[in-house]
């Protein structure tokens, strides 16, 4: 299943769980896969200006060198920040919902926009419900 996502800005964070969750059905695992080598999926805290410091981290420890990237050297930090952040996640669902932590987001980080963007969404569903193991 392909999602489509359109983004504004150079550099844009975007909260994608309800989208996610929307497609969710029963029990078994997803997994979010970015289909372009300047985004990135990621779990993260979503707290008001929190998009707002990960693009400014992001942009802070970008080193200052002369790329050699052929097409456009300036643009080579989009496709080495994507692959350190991932382009996919793999989360497990139980009953119709993402089984996230209580502040976790799933978050599509744009690098290099504005452009449309595809999430490819792949299902495993399981027969049963997963029991849950306690460790001492």
């Amino acid at each position: 299943m392909i999602i489509d996502i359109k983004t504004y800005r150079k550099t844009e964070v975007i909260d994608i769980t309800a989208k996610i969750e929307s497609y969710i059905k029963g029990d078994g695992l997803v997994n979010i896969f970015a289909k372009h080598t300047t985004t990135a999926i990621i779990v993260a805290d979503m707290d008001p200006n929190s998009d707002t410091d990960l693009l400014q981290a992001i942009q802070a420890m970008t080193p200052k060198v002369n790329w050699i990237h052929p097409h456009d050297p300036n643009h080579y930090p989009d496709h080495l920040f994507s692959s350190l952040l991932g382009v996919s996640l793999t989360i497990p669902f139980l009953e119709d919902k993402l089984e996230l932590g209580k502040w976790q987001k799933i978050i599509f980080v744009e690098l290099d926009g504005p452009k449309n963007r595809e999430i490819a969404l792949s299902f495993i569903q399981t027969q049963e419900h997963p029991t849950t193991i306690s460790i001492t």
